[in-house]
């Protein structure tokens, strides 16, 4: 993945492999949170695993669950060879499925793998507690089994889109970093990366125009995901430069909701021939 750090986020990401601790990434959507964590992973050759976090967001899906359909059907053939089994049979490691969380914990590869928790923001209130051990220690407990520690513990990053306030527990067991939305220079250099086909003239008025945009009072804002889209539909179209048509018959790639259609449509209308 070609991906463009500024210095500030360079500091973070090096200060978090540093220092060992977890990093809360926080931007508007579509800054390239998500896509940094990606980049991490590829730049250190090491495995992503990726939690994307939602309303109602369980221990069970997030942690660890167990096998009930194993642990029934071990019940069974033990019943059919006139056994009983104990609590102490039924929850062991045998019977454990990892999920992303405790997958991190236990990775036995040379290289630590990096832990994408997306999205903090959408997961509840009470799911940000079940983190704190994990955050702090690299550690995960299962009651019935005792606690798993990282012998090498995992590049954490958080991203958040601010959505709600996150625990001020959470954030002091994170180094942080706000990414800014780039300006429209920086903008067009990671467009001209990711869409190598698109043209000078094309890539350089599309990431003013968005610059323009962002300062209408829209309902979702573009973000540098929709810029890219925009231009690859753009280019994709045999679009070398800018004008009111082509931003017209492009606009589902920028505007997200009727309101922002029109806006845009009025503000294109008003700076392109």
């Amino acid at each position: 993945m070609d991906y463009l750090v500024d210095d500030g986020l360079a500091m973070a990401v090096f200060l978090a492999l540093r220092l060992g601790k977890p990093l809360l990434l926080e931007g508007e959507p579509g800054v390239g949170k998500t896509a940094a964590a990606k980049a991490l992973s590829l730049a250190l050759e090491t495995p992503l695993i990726r939690l994307q976090c939602y309303e109602g967001l369980t221990a069970g899906e997030a942690l660890y669950e167990w096998n009930y359909q194993r642990q029934l059907l071990a019940i069974r053939l033990a019943e059919a060879r006139q056994e009983k089994l104990t609590d102490a049979d039924l929850f062991t490691a045998e019977f454990l499925q990892e999920r992303p969380i405790l997958r991190a914990v236990r990775h036995a590869g040379p290289v630590p793998p990096v832990l994408l928790i997306d999205e903090i923001d959408r997961a509840d209130d009470e799911f940000e507690a079940l983190l704190f051990e994990f955050l702090g220690e690299a550690a995960i407990t299962v009651p019935e089994l005792g606690t798993f520690t990282a012998s090498r513990p995992p590049v954490v990053v958080l991203t958040s889109n601010r959505s709600r306030d996150l625990h001020d527990a959470l954030r002091r067991r994170c180094l942080y970093h706000w990414i800014e939305f780039p300006a429209p220079a920086r903008a067009a250099e990671i467009v001209r990366r990711s869409v190598p086909g698109a043209t000078e003239p094309l890539i350089r008025s599309a990431a003013e125009f968005i610059g323009r945009v962002r300062g209408l009072e829209l309902d979702k804002a573009p973000g540098l995901a929709e810029t890219i889209d925009w231009v690859s539909a753009l280019s994709a179209l045999g679009v070398t430069d800018l004008t009111d048509a082509a931003v017209v018959s492009t606009l589902g790639t920028i505007a997200k909701t009727p309101d922002d259609r029109t806006a845009v449509a009025l503000a294109a209308h008003q700076e392109t021939p």
